[in-house]
């Protein structure tokens, strides 16, 4: 079975993108959303970003055009996923909302088609134990901004097949990605490396070794980082950030993972960066 028609569960930061993408690269692309308001924020997310790429002459006003023509926006996930053959969760970083997702999912899709949770730290095998078809299910992991971002992270949990793994390595490549597999296991490879360096570096403004600003001058100026790891803290989001460390934490119960108590507490405190307008820097 071809990658023909996809569907997209989600239309926040990591949804929009990933809806980008495919119907940048002429794929019909089914955006499912909880309420209309949503996707048309999502919608002119995608506007505004296809009109930067025809700005910068990446892309024609044509080419534009015929991709915002790709998308079809449903608010209903059983007519949405219906007949997709590549369905991809991109729900907020939360195992309930993932459950949920995938059990209406697992009895409207049609038989044979692939799912794909865009999961950034939550296992594969436990999130496909949930369908009737873990054979036929996978982490295909984007990176924000999707668009830009060349890596997908694609994981293989417990019953993964071959035939799913290779037709999801070569349908990232026809988006221009770089498929990169890993195995199954907490954090994946990408925030089981990145969400450490984060974390320490939350430590050492909790312990007044250094202001946000100067630990991240520190990483970009001696490490050649493009970003220092609190900036980029901000753009993921202080919440996301937190709830990955959670689940190292608890997935490998070695304190090494341990979240800083400054992190819960500017969560708590709603401060979760750029989509606040404050975290470990101000966005007003």
């Amino acid at each position: 079975m071809d990658i023909r028609k996809v569907a997209v569960i989600g239309g926040g930061t990591m949804g929009n993108g990933i809806a980008h993408v495919f119907a940048m690269n002429g794929f019909p692309v089914h955006l499912i959303e909880t309420k209309q308001e949503f996707a048309d924020r999502a919608l002119a997310t995608i506007d505004k970003n296809l009109g930067r790429m025809v700005d910068k002459e990446k892309i024609t006003s044509d080419q534009k055009d015929a991709s915002l023509k790709n998308i079809s926006v449903f608010l209903d996930v059983d007519k949405g996923v219906a007949d997709a053959d590549l369905i991809v969760e991109a729900v907020p970083e939360n195992f309930g909302i993932k459950e949920s997702v995938w059990k209406a999912v697992d009895g409207a899709a049609k038989e044979g088609a692939i799912f794909a949770s865009n999961t950034s730290s939550i296992s594969i095998t436990k999130i496909a134990a949930l369908t009737s078809r873990p054979d036929r299910f996978i982490g295909m992991h984007f990176f924000n901004p999707v668009p830009v971002m060349k890596l997908v992270e694609i994981v293989r949990g417990l019953d993964t097949s071959d035939e799913t793994y290779a037709m999801v390595e070569e349908t990232s490549k026809k988006l221009g990605k770089v498929p990169v597999p890993v195995n199954d296991m907490p954090g994946f490879v990408s925030n089981r490396v990145l969400m450490p360096m984060i974390n320490e570096a939350i430590f050492a403004v909790y312990e007044g070794v250094a202001t946000p600003e100067n630990v991240d001058e520190v990483m970009k100026l001696g490490m050649a980082h493009p970003m220092g790891p609190l900036r980029l803290a901000d753009f993921i989001g202080l919440d996301v950030c937190l709830d990955i460390l959670n689940v190292l934490y608890e997935g490998f119960k070695d304190p090494k993972y341990r979240p800083c108590p400054l992190l819960v507490k500017m969560v708590d405190a709603g401060k979760l960066g750029n989509k606040t307008g404050e975290g470990f820097f101000s966005y007003q």
